[in-house]
């Protein structure tokens, strides 16, 4: 405890602090988070010395240390939007899925492109060209 805070106090009693607001989570832009983080890498300065300075937990910006080594504000310096991993996911799923639709159909329209072949050799279609069919060879 600071001594000029307790200075008007009995000995051997201290000052306690009591909250009693409920504040909401402050939100930290990604630039200010890169300052912050960049400094708990300054000789004489520490996590906690950082953390305390900005009134923050040191866990949290350890945790900003960590996404920053693993690249999660690199975008930050190139202006580009940052994707949650969860996002990614589901975009590489949704991919993974169409690709695979799309080979199934282009698997059909090569079978179907072989059975129109087989059936004008086999004089079953007419050679005409058919409505709609312009492209078929």
């Amino acid at each position: 405890m600071d001594n000029d805070s307790s200075k008007d106090l009995p000995r051997g009693q201290s000052r306690v602090e009591v909250i009693t607001s409920v504040q909401r989570r402050r939100r930290w832009a990604a630039i200010e988070k890169k300052r912050i983080i960049e400094k708990t890498y300054e000789p004489g300065h520490s996590v906690s010395s950082v953390a305390r300075l900005h009134g923050i937990s040191p866990s949290q910006v350890f945790l900003w240390r960590k996404q920053m080594e693993q690249g999660g504000l690199e975008a930050v310096d190139k202006e580009e939007t940052v994707v949650a991993i969860s996002e990614l996911k589901k975009a590489q799923d949704r991919i993974r899925r169409l690709e695979r639709i799309l080979g199934q159909k282009t698997e059909e329209v090569e079978i179907l492109k072989e059975a129109v072949r087989i059936g004008r050799e086999k004089k079953l279609i007419s050679r005409k060209p058919l409505a709609g069919l312009e492209d078929f060879e």
